[in-house]
């Protein structure tokens, strides 16, 4: 990668950092619209099914649920503000690095370099030196 690449991937990446770190926690607290649409039929009191029936009753916890970064947060981390930031800014942080690994393997190589005992010759180069009569030039 070239010098001039790396303030506009480090640029990104600090927007990023940003967002994830700080923006985040303003992000709406309301269901999005699958979360709305499991629980169309129920009725709800503080994100507590009370009665009624939808798709939502039959919800179980993810296998990741007790997972260090479960629910947009740091578990172990009391304040939610740092919590969620503290949990996006290492999602960016294992993102960028597993993209940027992804990218530095698929990277593409130069041609190898010829040793300076081997000189490159092509088919068309014999070709011309078997058909040139041996007068001394050329």
């Amino acid at each position: 990668m070239s010098k001039r690449h790396w303030p506009f991937l480090l640029g990104g990446l600090l927007v990023a950092l940003l967002l994830a770190g700080v923006v985040s926690n303003y992000a709406s607290s309301h269901p999005d619209g699958l979360d709305s649409s499991l629980l169309k039929g129920c009725t709800v009191n503080a994100d507590e099914i009370t009665g009624g029936s939808c798709p939502a009753q039959q919800a179980k916890d993810h296998e990741l649920a007790d997972s260090p970064l479960a629910d947009y947060g740091v578990r172990g981390i009391g304040n939610d503000f740092v919590s969620t930031g503290l949990s996006g800014v290492l999602g960016v942080l294992l993102t960028f690095a597993l993209g940027g690994g992804l990218f530095w393997l698929a990277r593409r190589r130069g041609p190898a370099k010829p040793t300076a005992s081997a000189t490159p010759t092509t088919s068309a180069d014999s070709a011309d030196e078997a058909a040139t009569p041996s007068t001394g030039t050329r």
